[in-house]
């Protein structure tokens, strides 16, 4: 069998093993619908005020497609090397000519397609139950399949230094958290320390929010605009070498025999 089939084979297992599991599916569509209706129905926005949430409803559709980028893989991708190491799968696959790296793109490819429809859902939410303005921009489309892989990636790391699948869902929420409210993804650059700013370069959700932002909400433009500034291809071919060391790393992480 060629990569192609090999690829294409385990993205079909691994489709269907994501869909038989109902509780998975429901909350990965379910988090984000909850997210929307809290912050963008009852909190608002109100850009008049001080504090959290001043900016306008449309700086934030970047910030709530992040959400799922980040949160779903980590914790989809964790789990399952979780489980296939108490399994023991990764000694079976290792007498078959999938290689790791095709495993993981396997994966990778699964959760593009499942959050590709959440974040339908997300667009389609926002535009019906709130007045924020969004520019359709074709750059929605590589910035989440790019962001998808890197936290595939990063999700595959986590699954192999983690102990077990409660491991894992620890581990993802102790470095998800931080990185969601520290990424230019709700909270404004301007209401953080001015020494802190320049760290917030070193996350690699920062470039999806600003890029992806930049794309869909231009006036956003004026913000402080960082390392590679708000040109959303640059923040995309940033998000791009990112995702591939990532995912490297998670593909040699993955192991061989358990």
């Amino acid at each position: 069998m060629s990569r192609l089939g090999r690829v294409a084979a385990e993205t079909r297992a691994a489709w269907y093993a994501f869909t038989r599991r109902r509780t998975a599916v429901f909350f990965t569509f379910f988090f984000p619908v909850i997210l929307i209706l809290i912050f963008g129905v009852l909190v608002r926005t109100d850009p008049t005020s001080g504090g959290l949430f001043t900016e306008p409803a449309g700086y934030y559709v970047a910030g709530y497609i992040a959400v799922v980028v980040l949160f779903t893989p980590l914790s989809r991708v964790g789990s399952e090397v979780a489980r296939h190491r108490e399994g023991n799968r990764f000694e079976k696959l290792a007498t078959t000519p999938l290689s790791r790296a095709e495993w993981l793109l396997a994966q990778t490819l699964v959760n593009v397609a499942v959050i590709g429809l959440a974040a339908v859902l997300i667009l389609g939410l926002v535009l019906a139950v709130t007045d924020a303005a969004f520019s359709p921009s074709p750059l929605v489309v590589p910035y989440v399949a790019v962001g998808v892989a890197l936290f595939c990636g990063l999700g595959a790391i986590l699954g192999r230094v983690a102990d077990s699948q409660d491991g894992v869902v620890a581990a993802s929420n102790g470095v998800a958290l931080p990185l969601l409210f520290l990424s230019r993804t709700f909270v404004p650059p301007a209401l953080l320390p001015a020494w802190f700013r320049p760290l917030m370069e070193l996350s690699p959700l920062t470039y999806f929010a600003r890029g992806l932002r930049a794309a869909t909400f231009p006036s956003a433009a004026a913000d402080n605009a960082g390392l590679v500034g708000t040109d959303p291809y640059l923040n995309l071919a940033v998000l791009a070498v990112l995702a591939v060391a990532f995912f490297a790393a998670g593909a040699v992480a993955l192991p061989r025999t358990d």
